[in-house]
């Protein structure tokens, strides 16, 4: 490393980051195996006792589009909250909201595409008009009194048009805060960003608002979250978005893993002496049984490694 990233990296030391849990909902929605609303009541909860403060809990979307989420309302009726603990879901219509409400979500999410091309391929519409469709949900939140996060995919490359303009993934940034969005969280859906060009996207968003108001929701189909999550730390990002084992693959690339585990990225955060409030081993061993559950591989490398004993975690 040069001289100039070694003291970014210093700066970081004793700075606390928020980790959005997507285990439950992102993660959950990927797999083919189908579990209970028990069993991911489960989940959550165990998430929430390992000292998780914001969890992703479920999706009110059409079930013939997700089956996986049909059963959200369920789960939050199973969950056990706990004080401090933040419990969202995502709505992305007014049908959705509504059952949100009645399930007492905390916070509703809302999202839109970077890609031009994947927005008309998959809703056959423009990005500015996908994002407008939010504008009732928005506003319906923001008399209900309930926080609005907003999701930008595909902000690093597309499965369809390939590379994406870092002005587009600005202009969604700015369109969902004009929403009302309190937080954009940037994804890496396909998982192709590097170092480099995180950074300089992410530059081109910081135009748009401030560190505090973004997100990072970086896949790991190439290897490269952890380096990309620490190339937004050095921009002052503060927030990750993570799964649980890594669950959930890629959808574009067959046999790929998908979300960044929130295992790894705990343990990079421990190494840059970073605070996050969560209990590693605790978390690790809900990895490990989520995972029993889901008859799966873990995706994680510090669950699979487990913990070196000379470093007293």
């Amino acid at each position: 490393m040069n001289t100039r990233t070694d003291l970014a990296l210093s700066t970081l030391q004793g700075q606390r980051v928020s980790i959005v849990e997507m285990g439950a909902r992102d993660g959950l929605q990927n797999e083919t195996t189908q579990l209970s609303a028990n069993v991911k009541a489960g989940l959550v909860d165990r998430l929430a006792a390992s000292g998780l403060q914001r969890i992703e809990t479920g999706s009110f979307v059409s079930p013939k589009w997700i089956p996986q989420m049909a059963d959200s309302d369920q789960v939050f009726a199973a969950i056990t909250r706990l004080p401090g603990v933040r419990y969202s879901a995502l709505t992305p219509n007014m049908q959705g909201f509504e059952r949100a409400m009645q399930a007492g979500v905390d916070e509703v999410a809302v999202f839109a595409a970077a890609s031009e091309m994947f927005s008309q391929k998959n809703i056959n519409c423009s990005i500015q008009e996908s994002i407008r469709r939010f504008t009732e949900v928005c506003a319906a939140a923001k008399s209900a009194g309930i926080p609005v996060r907003g999701y930008v995919s595909c902000a690093m490359g597309c499965p369809y048009q390939g590379d994406v303009s870092a002005e587009d993934v600005a202009m969604a940034v700015r369109e969902l805060m004009a929403l009302g969005c309190y937080e954009v969280s940037i994804g890496d859906t396909i998982g192709t960003g590097t170092p480099h060009h995180v950074q300089s996207v992410l530059s081109r968003c910081l135009q748009e608002t401030g560190p505090a108001q973004l997100a990072m929701h970086f896949h790991d189909t190439y290897g490269q979250a952890l380096a990309n999550l620490t190339a937004g730390l050095q921009l002052g990002l503060r927030t990750i978005d993570a799964s649980v084992a890594g669950l959930g693959g890629c959808p574009y690339a067959q046999g790929a893993s998908g979300n960044v585990a929130t295992e790894d990225v705990l343990f990079m955060l421990q190494g840059l002496g970073m605070e996050t409030g969560i209990d590693l081993p605790r978390l690790i061993d809900t990895s490990h049984w989520i995972c029993t559950q889901l008859n799966r591989r873990n995706q994680s490398r510090v669950s699979l490694a487990g913990l070196p004993v000379a470093r007293g975690i």
